[in-house]
């Protein structure tokens, strides 16, 4: 039985300790919030300057879509923001009430009995009653103990009397904290039924312009089509220039091998040939020793001969970088030092673009308006600024500079095993084989004429694999 009680108290305090864990991990601080605030209104005005600049345009564009659903979606969660900033608010003012009440209770009760003092003194306020008190002691110690009984008495009252006005002080403010949680939890209130209702706006603008764009699906379909083949053009010559590198970088490492063995055996057969020289000096050395040996008298011990020369052991050979994995973009030891640090800043490489936002994400999804085709995309397409300029992400070394019919110009540049490509540039300030730095400008972002904004797409390839470039660029 007394093993069974603590059993029976750990299930019975289990659940409350895991629901008070829960809360403690998904509540987020009012901090916290004000921050998701403050970030989401400035998403909000970065997708109303786009929507504004799309709209520019003679007709509705894949760019109003996007634009529109990124406020609804920017709008939802700040109004879903607000509503936790309103629980905290409710929080405070229950509080708030709470110690108004207790305030309250206690300064009642500190009036009683400051009241109950107040007629005690009222009924003993002549000093000769004080007076008979004292003296009315059957001993000296017991006047003391009088006059000291109520000198504390006096000093009670006067706590008391302090007490009442402290608490009275505390309270008023603290009618006034609840006032102020209550203004602002109805200014609160105000903004998320403002939000909501500017949210409707957005979505019923989102369906004018998904119905609008819908009615052109032939000429949507078209575009779809001829941006998978531009996009399967610039894959194949994005794989042609790291197959390039590849076959190079195993010639390389290839005549560096045939290079190394060929200076080994031709050590070797030098080697071979001075041992087999002293072996030859050691025979004539032993033949001469005979000879002299043969004239000596016969008492004379003939001398021992010198052993062989020992061949020297060859030098052990300097180690040689070894490629991790034993990838061949990585076999000189510069190749692998640049991978190894594009690789360490994995999540934290910057933009191409100073200002723009990510209108197409890496891999297969479905399109903003016919939502049953599929769009592939090898990697980010950004809109920013038109003609805004284009940066290199890594140190790197330029491996290819090329014009494509519908994607504008390419830039390849290579970071070890790892390739970033640049697609939809409408110039260039670079050219094969040239040494680029981090932040470095390579180009000038294209123009989408129909929705009025520069674009720019960013791919990495790790060899002939695909990377997803969110996953290496810093969050902003």
């Amino acid at each position: 039985m007394k093993k069974i009680i603590p059993f029976m108290l750990v299930l019975w305090l289990l659940p409350a300790m895991l629901v008070a864990q829960n809360n403690g991990q998904q509540q987020p601080s009012r901090e916290e919030l004000e921050r998701r605030k403050k970030d989401l209104q400035r998403e909000i005005d970065e997708a109303n300057e786009q929507l504004k600049e799309t709209k520019k345009s003679t007709k509705e564009s894949l760019g109003q879509l996007r634009a529109l659903r990124d406020k609804i979606t920017l709008r939802s969660r700040l109004i879903n923001n607000i509503n936790e900033e309103i629980n905290f608010i409710n929080g405070d003012i229950n509080t708030a009430a709470r110690d108004v009440k207790t305030l309250q209770k206690d300064l009642d009760t500190l009036k009683a009995q400051y009241a109950q003092l107040v007629i005690y003194a009222y009924k003993n306020r002549s000093s000769y009653d004080m007076l008979n008190f004292v003296f009315s002691a059957e001993s000296f110690n017991d006047a003391v103990k009088r006059f000291q009984y109520l000198k504390q008495y006096r000093e009670y009252r006067r706590r008391q009397a302090d007490n009442i006005v402290s608490t009275q002080e505390q309270l008023n403010q603290k009618i006034q904290n609840l006032e102020s949680q209550r203004v602002r939890r109805s200014d609160a209130l105000k903004t998320e039924q403002e939000q909501r209702s500017t949210l409707e706006t957005d979505k019923k603008e989102k369906d004018e312009v998904l119905n609008k764009l819908k009615g052109r699906e032939k000429e949507l379909v078209a575009d779809i089509n001829q941006r998978k083949k531009d996009a399967q053009k610039v894959q194949l010559a994005i794989r042609a220039v790291i197959r390039r590198e590849i076959e190079e970088a195993r010639r390389k490492a290839a005549e560096e091998e045939a290079a190394r063995r060929k200076a080994a055996e031709e050590k070797r057969k030098r080697e071979e040939e001075a041992r087999k020289a002293a072996a030859l000096a050691a025979a004539e050395r032993a033949k001469a020793a005979a000879a002299a040996n043969n004239n000596n008298p016969a008492n004379t011990p003939a001398p021992t001969p010198a052993p062989p020369a020992k061949a020297p052991e060859p030098a052990p050979e300097p180690e040689k970088p070894v490629a991790r994995a034993e990838n061949v973009l990585e076999a000189s030891p510069e190749a692998l030092a640049l991978s190894e640090s594009f690789e360490a800043n994995r999540g934290k490489l910057p933009w191409p673009v100073d200002a723009g936002n990510i209108i197409e994400h890496f891999g297969i999804h479905q399109h903003a308006v016919m939502e049953h085709i599929q769009v592939p995309s090898d990697g980010i397409v950004i809109a920013t600024n038109k003609g805004g300029a284009v940066k290199s992400i890594f140190d790197g070394e330029v491996k290819s500079v090329v014009v494509m019919p519908g994607s504008g110009y390419v830039i390849i540049i290579r970071h070890g095993q790892y390739f970033t490509t640049y697609v939809r540039l409408q110039t260039t300030r670079v050219k094969k084989g040239d040494n680029v730095k981090t932040g470095q400008v390579i180009g000038t972002a294209s123009t989408n004429d129909i929705e009025n904004t520069g674009e720019v797409e960013l791919q990495i390839w790790k060899g002939i694999t695909k990377q997803n470039p969110e996953q290496w660029i810093r969050r902003r």
